[in-house]
């Protein structure tokens, strides 16, 4: 089946867009200056609400974030264009190294700095099925287009009540790419390597086909539009979809910011990497729920241009702040880093010139 171009006009329009805070009589900082990031759309509502309290406190400061990818963040930032790129997934060894950031001192490289954890939903579209429950297999087979009807045996065994249509199903994936498809992806070998065979990407598998959207939104949009539509999104952008539970080790799940935590904690740092780099490899072959994602500032060790180096590192001390993390919480749904790693965060935060 061939890939279908989802255009959204909303999103496009988004690509541009500034989150601005009002500036009030609060600020708690001489900080005055201009920050700019671009990158992951799954944590665009925890970004609004960030800068929005940020710019609150440091009425000198004005923040925008363009939620573009993942992608468009890091080639935003290895080319100068950004202070600071945000990515659902951390920059891998090959992209690593000093001067490859035109935004950083030509002796310096970047640091991944996790900021935002959230689940990953599948979410789908079905007239009379509101309850729905997938196997690892299952959800594997529908996205590399094994399963193409909602009343296929396999999705019947799981949901032995509902009165599954004899409908084609419609999976709808990032056209852009994307950390949440990276992260997706990388679920879908982890809990059902016979069927999903590649590793993690970026970019979906042209081979598979299905339907195309740009951005988070972009998919949410084409799956509630959509008759008999599934996809993945960042559980805060599931609106006006039902969102599937997954069945794991014979447990039935939901997406919940604790299972988001709990995969976080029982994963490793990538070795190899300098001290105050705190890029992860995700476990999610445990008892929770899998399909989740880790979202990351990456920023410079040194920055060519230190005012700038010194509105990155305030901005990011709120952000990763018992006050910022609970803020995205409440805004987005997300896990709030643990005390264990905010202490990580925290150090390499303080280290960045």
């Amino acid at each position: 089946m061939k890939t279908k171009l989802i255009t959204v006009a909303v999103l496009a329009a988004a690509s541009a867009l500034t989150f601005s805070g009002c500036a009030t009589n609060e600020s708690t900082t001489a900080a005055t200056g201009t920050l700019s990031g671009k990158g992951a759309s799954s944590m665009k509502a925890a970004q609004e609400k960030w800068v929005a309290d940020y710019q609150a406190k440091n009425a000198g400061v004005t923040v925008n974030y363009s939620p573009d990818g993942s992608s468009a963040g890091r080639e935003a930032f290895a080319a100068g264009a950004v202070d600071f790129a945000g990515s659902d997934r951390p920059l891998k060894d090959e992209e690593m190294g000093a001067g490859k950031f035109k935004t950083c001192a030509a002796d310096s490289n970047a640091l991944n700095i996790p900021v935002y954890v959230s689940p990953i939903a599948v979410i789908y579209k079905l007239d009379g099925v509101d309850n729905l429950t997938l196997d690892a297999n299952t959800v594997a087979s529908i996205f590399t287009g094994k399963i193409t009807k909602w009343n296929d045996a396999a999705i019947a065994a799981t949901n032995p009540t509902a009165k599954l249509p004899a409908l084609n199903i419609t999976a709808v994936h990032r056209s852009d790419g994307s950390g949440t498809t990276n992260n997706f992806t990388d679920t879908l070998n982890q809990i059902a390597p016979t069927i999903w065979a590649d590793k993690a990407s970026d970019d979906w598998p042209a081979a598979l086909g299905g339907e195309a959207a740009k951005g988070t939104s972009g998919v949410v949009q084409a799956v509630s539009s959509g008759t008999g539509t599934i996809g993945y999104a960042d559980v805060s952008a599931a609106k006006n979809v039902s969102i599937a539970k997954l069945s794991v080790n014979g447990q039935t799940l939901s997406p919940d910011a604790s299972a988001a935590a709990q995969i976080l904690e029982q994963s490793s740092q990538i070795a190899g990497r300098a001290t105050n780099d705190l890029a992860y490899k995700l476990n999610r072959t445990g008892n929770a729920y899998p399909a989740v994602l880790v979202s990351y500032a990456i920023v410079c060790q040194t920055y060519a241009n230190p005012t700038q180096g010194g509105l990155v590192k305030s901005y990011l001390t709120y952000v990763t702040s018992t006050e910022g993390q609970q803020a995205a919480a409440t805004a987005a749904g997300s896990a709030p880093l643990s005390s264990a790693i905010q202490t990580k965060v925290a150090a390499a935060i303080s280290t960045i010139k």
